[in-house]
């Protein structure tokens, strides 16, 4: 008995949802820093809001892995949570922008940062699922495959958020000015549309893809030869267990992830500011004129950029990845990105930072695929889900890191000047990179 081999649009239609997830995602990281400094938040307070997000990733993603692994309704195993996980975030991204309509029960900004909680914990509900739900349903040698699929329906969804709030004011005409402590409404619209294809793109997954029940995977697991994980200890506190006993490989892959994730928090919460005084030549305390939301408008686009280099570099991840190994080619990627945030400080021209997001868009393809293929091959079909869960926390704990201790550094150690925390990205990516060579991994590289 093995797992049956799916076609390019099944693997396609497996991970659509993540399409309207990323692309809810990436509205959020690119416009989430200036709808708060609309409401009132100041540079060095930033870093403590964007905790909200890997915090709710730490907590939630381990817990929706245990009992998704549990799971089993006539509706499927992992699919019920990625729904009901798409429907509240599909909240948190109509309300965000609009906070400001709520001034009567506390200040726009506690609102904002309250929806952002929301639609942070709502997306790590829906997101979890569809890492497991790619190793439980692919055999093992389409598991490259299906993890680039993915980064490049991420890559898809994240072109499309990233942009729209750009293509609405400048292609169609809505409206872009607001007044002060208001956001303008083609920021609103954006969200509202975003909140309408992630619902739309997560019922296409439900309605095309069929699991395999618990019983079917230990069959199938026994017919890999593999050890079967009988579980004694049901509660939730197994986690923690779990935890303890991780494979090798996701330890080595954890200090990978924790200079990695290090470096892409301080991208998306810096990118604006930095941008807009370094390039656009405004002062830190401009965060409401026309230039500051066409600087915004534009880090939207070349987040877009990195996105859509993604979505297209992702498809040659699994032939480069045969030609020199899943290591070397993650290790190549980071680098690449790395210069490609260090190269932002010597760009006046904001034409010009669509080069550097080539790299950073490089490195991000292959950070959203190559550890998960690593990872999948050292981990018991029973606990796919919750071992994707907790190797989340490689991803949540450095960026809270950043968030606590990101602001200071920023504030005493760069003179409040944000983009040297934008080279600090750079060089964390080159050093992940190195580390990626000490990962051990248990599978040859895996043929499309």
């Amino acid at each position: 008995m093995e797992k049956r081999r799916l076609g390019f649009w099944e693997i396609w239609n497996l991970s659509f949802g993540y399409f309207g997830i990323q692309m809810g995602f990436a509205l959020q990281n690119a416009n989430a820093s200036r709808i708060l400094q609309t409401f009132g938040a100041d540079l060095h307070e930033l870093p403590l809001f964007w905790i909200v997000a890997p915090l709710m990733g730490l907590i939630i993603q381990p817990i929706i892995g245990h009992y998704s692994d549990k799971t089993w309704t006539r509706f499927g195993r992992r699919k019920p949570y990625f729904l009901v996980g798409a429907v509240l975030a599909s909240l948190g991204l109509i309300l965000l922008p609009q906070a400001g309509a709520f001034t009567a029960l506390m200040p726009a900004l506690w609102m904002g940062a309250g929806f952002l909680m929301i639609m942070d914990a709502s997306f790590n509900i829906a997101m979890e699922p569809f890492r497991a739900l790619v190793a439980d349903i692919l055999p093992s040698d389409q598991r490259t495959l299906g993890f680039s699929v993915q980064t490049a329906l991420i890559g898809f969804g994240a072109v499309l958020g990233s942009w729209l709030p750009y293509i609405l004011s400048n292609w169609i005409g809505v409206d872009s000015h607001a007044n002060k402590g208001e956001v303008p409404f083609h920021l609103i619209l954006s969200f509202i549309i975003g909140a309408i294809v992630l619902i739309a793109s997560v019922l296409v997954t439900i309605l095309t893809t069929k699991e395999y029940s618990p019983e079917e995977l230990e069959a199938l697991e026994r017919a890999e030869g593999r050890e079967v994980v009988k579980e004694k200890e049901t509660s939730i506190f197994q986690i923690f267990t779990d935890f303890k006993n991780m494979p090798k490989t996701m330890k080595q892959l954890g200090l990978v992830q924790f200079f990695t994730w290090f470096a892409l928090f301080g991208m998306w919460v810096y990118s604006t500011p930095a941008i807009a005084h370094h390039v656009y030549g405004l002062p830190l305390s401009d965060t409401s004129s026309q230039t500051y939301n066409e600087a915004g408008d534009w880090v939207g686009i070349i987040f877009g950029v990195y996105n859509a280099v993604s979505a297209v570099f992702a498809f040659f991840l699994p032939a480069i990845a045969l030609k020199i190994g899943r290591k070397a080619t993650h290790s190549v990627s980071l680098v690449i990105g790395g210069l490609g945030l260090i190269s932002i400080y010597f760009i006046h021209d904001p034409k010009l930072l669509i080069l550097s997001m080539v790299g950073v868009g490089i490195a991000w393809a292959s950070i959203l695929a190559m550890p998960y293929a690593i990872l999948a091959g050292s981990i018991p079909a029973k606990k796919m889900g919750v071992y994707m869960g907790i190797f989340n926390f490689f991803i949540c704990a450095p960026q809270i890191f950043n968030s606590l201790f990101g602001g200071s550094i920023v504030t005493n150690l760069y003179g409040g000047n944000p983009i040297y925390a934008i080279m600090t990205s750079g060089v964390a990516l080159i050093i992940a990179a190195i580390f990626v060579l000490k990962v051990k991994d248990d599978e040859k590289p895996i043929k499309a």
